[in-house]
């Protein structure tokens, strides 16, 4: 099996799992939302999805380094079956608390799924494309992109599933249809991919490299400035302020997530081939900067504006155009940065900060709407992309770095 055969079947499973990912997260919302649930509480449920996330990305870099990328894939199929099953168990008369917990406990699960099953397929871009920074760029933007998109699709599952069949019913039916995926892939994708030539060591877990650092720590802030808002706020928002319905809300946060997507899937459109060796820390910085000024609109306009849901729609609408190229770019800039030899390592490194920073954005979502509204999460998104602006500031070319690997 070629390298591109294997890219194209982790790819393929990457897809599978992330409409069951993102028809789960909107299930769990509307579902514990509609049980009465605090803003808070339905934030915690996603907490240790995304600590869970910091720690899989880390050490599932290594792993897939050490045994290959068929591992680390099959490993995030099962688990999230597992989850999917083990969600369905939740009854409405549990103990507000308990639920809580048991919720807690298999959100983490699935979120070690997620980040086994993304560093597999994120890390396989490398292994096909090399350092031709035309196609790493083009093939890196269609994978993200195609990925979002479909993760769009799920959340409108969600809503969908839980409207026809039930939270339980809906839980099961996904589960189903992730294990076909599983044995399809099982029986396709028979050679190891991405394993290391050298010996890897668990020292070299932690990147030494100054531009996968400070990468790393721009994307913290860039997803953390997303997630404030997107998480709790928004939906709970459009829900309880806007009396929007469960699929409409779905509806929504899909077409938001699937518009990101296409955006990033055409994201090298925006540029020349030939500029992102030189200019891609650059575009980096800029693309932040354009991005903080649009929440700080949202979280000003929106209060005197006399159809503030339009507004509001509208300029997201907008934030995730931007916020798209940004995450593109990004996306573009750690394959550059990253060792073709052990190439999980560093990705590995850099999406644990993405999941630093939607841990942090979670946290921050559920706190700042129950204690200052949509708002309130809008202007701290700003001050966020602010951050991430100021790390990309000081990175080096990716033509400069890379000549240095």
């Amino acid at each position: 099996m070629t390298d591109a055969k294997a890219y194209a079947t982790v790819t393929a499973a990457y897809w599978g799992f992330t409409l069951t990912d993102g028809a789960l997260r909107m299930l769990v919302l509307l579902h514990f939302h509609g049980l009465g649930y605090s803003p808070f509480d339905i934030a915690l449920l996603f907490l240790l999805y995304e600590f869970m996330g910091i720690v899989t990305n880390l050490f599932g870099g290594w792993l897939g380094t050490l045994k290959g990328l068929r591992v680390t894939l099959f490993a995030g199929l099962i688990l999230q079956i597992f989850a999917l099953v083990s969600l369905s168990f939740v009854d409405a008369g549990w103990a507000v608390g308990f639920s809580v917990v048991y919720v807690m406990v298999v959100q983490a699960l699935s979120g070690v799924a997620k980040d086994l099953t993304k560093m597999s397929s994120k890390s396989a871009v490398k292994l096909v494309a090399g350092n031709d920074g035309s196609t790493l760029f083009k093939w890196v933007a269609v994978l993200t992109g195609s990925k979002n998109a479909l993760k769009g699709v799920g959340f409108f599952l969600g809503g969908l599933l839980l409207s026809l069949f039930g939270y339980q019913g809906a839980l099961l039916v996904m589960a189903g249809g992730l294990a076909l995926v599983l044995v399809g892939s099982f029986a396709v994708l028979t050679q190891e991919l991405g394993k290391a030539k050298k010996k890897v060591k668990v020292a070299h877990l932690f990147s030494k490299k100054r531009e996968i650092n400070l990468l790393s720590a721009a994307r913290v802030f860039l997803f953390c400035a997303r997630d404030v808002w997107f998480v709790v706020g928004v939906p709970l928002f459009l829900t309880a302020q806007l009396g929007w319905s469960f699929t409409s809300v779905g509806g929504f946060m899909a077409a938001w997530v699937i518009g990101y997507g296409a955006v990033q899937a055409v994201a090298p459109r925006f540029f020349e081939n030939s500029e992102m060796q030189s200019t891609g820390a650059k575009k980096a910085r800029n693309w932040a900067f354009g991005l903080a000024v649009i929440p700080l609109f949202l979280a000003y306009g929106a209060g005197w504006a006399p159809e503030p849901a339009w507004v509001l729609v509208g300029g997201l609408a907008l934030f995730g155009v931007v916020f798209a190229i940004n995450s593109a770019v990004h996306s573009y800039l750690i394959l550059v940065y990253a060792r073709e030899d052990g190439v999980a390592l560093d990705v590995g490194f850099y999406y644990m900060a993405n999941a630093v920073g939607r841990f942090a954005g979670t946290l921050l979502s559920g706190l700042v709407y129950q204690y200052g509204g949509l708002s309130a999460c809008l202007w701290v998104s700003a001050l966020l992309v602010l951050m991430s602006a100021v790390f990309a500031s000081v990175l080096a070319r990716p033509s400069d770095a890379s000549s240095a690997t």
